[in-house]
């Protein structure tokens, strides 16, 4: 493959991955500024700041002679980059990133020639890794806040159940009161009495079962059932 078209696609590929990263850390910087900056970083070690500012000055005018909307773009001393965020939130939808992609694929290309190809595309490794291990991360911490918020919802929901529960039991418990207070009525009374406290049986049964179901369930706190279930 040739060198251009290999870094051109390392660009897009590394862009890509920190806009996955992006969906889950919340990043408010375009995905390309935030690529240039970790390569700052992991690229700029063996060869310095000086060093550094030398390349991506270097590409930042091979850059422009491919896309002029780079035009106001610029390297400080330090090697960050000025400009390209002003840029990319201006761009359409359709053509987003891509001016950033071409600075970073002509990077890239200097790397390549001033490292060798095994270095510099171990350190482009290094520095995929760690962006997917933030993503992971980020996915882990997400899963656990929703798996949190779930037996939170969901203990909350036994808690409304056993509430209902008692009070169909103190229902029935004041019907049967008034079957004594009123014999000609009593039977009746205690069927209606008895039928209230199965359902509230029936609940109290399907909060314990729930309980221990599989799912999310598993990690809400087991209902106490007020001492009518074993």
């Amino acid at each position: 493959m040739p060198v251009r078209q290999m870094t051109r696609d390392l660009a897009r590929n590394l862009v890509a991955c920190e806009t996955d990263a992006s969906t889950t850390s919340r990043q408010t910087e375009p995905a390309t500024v935030r690529v240039y900056e970790r390569l700052r970083r992991q690229l700029g070690a063996p060869v310095g700041v000086d060093g550094f500012h030398a390349l991506a000055s270097r590409a930042l005018a091979l850059a422009k002679s491919e896309s002029p909307r780079l035009s106001a773009v610029q390297i400080a001393t330090n090697g960050c980059l000025h400009g390209l965020d002003e840029l990319e939130s201006q761009t359409d939808a359709d053509k987003d990133g891509e001016a950033g992609v071409i600075l970073i694929a002509q990077l890239l290309g200097l790397f390549l020639a001033f490292l060798g190809e095994a270095t510099t595309l171990r350190l482009i490794e290094d520095l995929r890794l760690q962006v997917d291990d933030r993503t992971a991360s980020a996915t882990a911490t997400a899963d656990k806040t929703d798996s949190e918020v779930d037996s939170l919802v969901i203990a909350a929901a036994f808690g409304d159940l056993l509430l209902e529960i008692d009070r169909l039991r103190g229902v029935s418990d004041r019907i049967e009161d008034l079957a004594d207070h009123h014999p000609g009525m009593e039977q009746g009374l205690y069927s209606a009495a008895g039928n209230i406290r199965s359902i509230a049986t029936v609940l109290d049964v399907f909060t314990l079962i729930r309980s221990k179901a599989g799912g999310p369930q598993e990690d809400a706190p087991l209902p106490q059932t007020n001492g009518y279930m074993n």
